[in-house]
């Protein structure tokens, strides 16, 4: 009984010594890396308020005096305001890497190196789609970071960041990877990192470093309904990052491949839908006329399951691999179609600056409700839109069934259900009469100011 006492004591005694001995020390490497990474503050430009002379006024007195001393602050040109960021030196004659949203709109920008010294510092190239931004100071032997590789990132790894949250700088925050090749709004071409390292408002275009002190990163993002961090940060991957800072270099710009289509996430209802064993591959929603998509021949209602021979198990991974294609070079796409694998040949040609597509919901025509939809068909104006001109029906109201179950929404347009296509109310009930009750079914949908969208729909019996 002694000797089971005695065993008991050391293993309890032990476990605490075992726990510290397994978390990294992030001294050293906090040490090293903190002369690379500098503080950003920039003084942005603000609009003066123009204030309107009353007619009534007398001409002979001056309004702009009159203004300045008696109106109260807000109706007079405000000063300056001050953003702060972060970033990281790149070269020793001193090249830094920051976030593009940092320094957007500065009138001047200030970089504070660790050694206290402020500098002026000057926009050499941006790339708004990743929000990656090249600045220059003048300066000699400079401290500068090492770069690693974020494709060798793995989940679940320790990652550090160094930045001035709130203005407080070289705050030191560490946490892990939580994810990879995460896609958020309005950055379809960036797959981010995603970690739980502590992120705040003055981190934005700070490093974030492995263990071996190597920059995999740039801390761009959190996701918060506070505006504070709150467990979710994302960062622009250092193998992306280095890409576009070349291309910067010798251009001044960042050219991206383009496809010319709209895509989604396939969830597990949609799935069984395309008769798929599980989630996998990027549906394509739309093809933008005249795109080399388009000049391929890949149609609404394809999944592309490969590009260029590297697997698509999310959609959020086929942007950056079209993206990186230089225009004029070709690709080979791998769709499902029709329970049919194509290989399909593209032409890759340069992103448009605007492929912005907009559509409104104008007058109705004959309606009927179906599934608790009531149905309009389109007007003559409104299938002059290249997004509609093979037809669709405008959902103009909708009660509970099984459409308001399964998403849709009034204002939708609704364009294919099962993979054909329809124009007339009659030809849509004619559909729905085939289908089973027993499976989902793909109901294709364009959605005011969105991208088409497919949506799983399950008829009851």
């Amino acid at each position: 009984m002694t000797r089971y006492l005695s065993i008991c004591i050391a293993f309890l005694l032990c476990a605490p010594l075992a726990a510290e001995l397994s978390l990294p020390d992030f001294s050293e490497l906090a040490e090293r890396a903190a002369p690379t990474v500098v503080n950003i503050s920039v003084v942005n430009k603000v609009k003066k308020q123009e204030i309107k002379k009353p007619e009534e006024f007398p001409h002979n007195i001056p309004w702009e005096d009159v203004i300045e001393k008696f109106m109260p602050p807000e109706h007079t040109p405000q000063p300056n305001k001050n953003a702060v960021g972060s970033g990281f030196i790149i070269s020793a004659d001193g090249e830094i890497i920051s976030n593009y949203h940092v320094v957007k709109d500065a009138e001047q920008i200030i970089v504070k190196l660790n050694d206290r010294r402020e500098m002026h510092a000057e926009v050499v190239g941006f790339d708004e789609l990743s929000d990656v931004v090249l600045l220059k100071i003048d300066a000699e032997n400079l401290p500068t970071v090492t770069i690693g590789s974020s494709e060798l990132l793995k989940v679940g790894q320790w990652v550090l960041a160094i930045g001035a949250p709130f203005g407080f700088d070289y705050t030191v925050t560490a946490g892990i990877v939580s994810a990879k090749g995460r896609s958020l709004p309005d950055s379809n071409y960036v797959p981010f990192l995603q970690t739980d390292v502590a992120i705040n408002p003055g981190n934005s275009g700070g490093p974030l470093f492995n263990l071996d002190g190597e920059v995999v990163g740039i801390n761009s993002q959190i996701y918060s309904r506070t505006g504070s961090y709150s467990g979710l940060s994302f960062a622009v991957p250092i193998d992306l990052v280095l890409d576009i800072v070349g291309q910067l270099k010798d251009t001044g710009a960042v050219a991206r491949g383009w496809l010319g289509i709209y895509i989604q996430e396939i969830t597990g209802d949609l799935s069984e839908s395309f008769n798929l064993d599980r989630p996998i591959g990027a549906l394509v929603s739309r093809v933008i006329e005249d795109s080399p998509a388009q000049k391929a021949g890949i149609e609404v209602g394809d999944i592309v399951l490969r590009f260029n021979d590297i697997e698509i198990t999310s959609s959020s991974m086929l942007p950056p691999l079209v993206g990186s294609v230089s225009a004029g070079e070709e690709a080979i796409v791998e769709v499902l179609r029709d329970d049919e694998n194509l290989k399909i040949e593209v032409m890759i040609e340069q992103l448009p600056s605007d492929k912005a597509i907009a559509m409104g919901i104008k007058e109705k025509t004959q309606s009927s409700k179906i599934l608790g939809m009531t149905l309009a068909e389109l007007s003559s104006e409104q299938r002059e839109k290249p997004s509609l001109k093979d037809g669709g029906l405008i959902v103009a109201d909708i009660e509970k069934g099984d459409a308001e179950q399964a998403g849709v929404q009034k204002g939708d347009i609704l364009i294919m259900l099962d993979n054909q296509r329809f124009e007339t109310i009659e030809q849509f009930e004619e559909i729905i009469d085939e289908l089973p009750r027993d499976r989902f079914v793909a109901l294709l949908v364009i959605r005011s100011d969105e991208n088409p969208l497919f949506i799983a729909l399950k008829l009851s019996d």
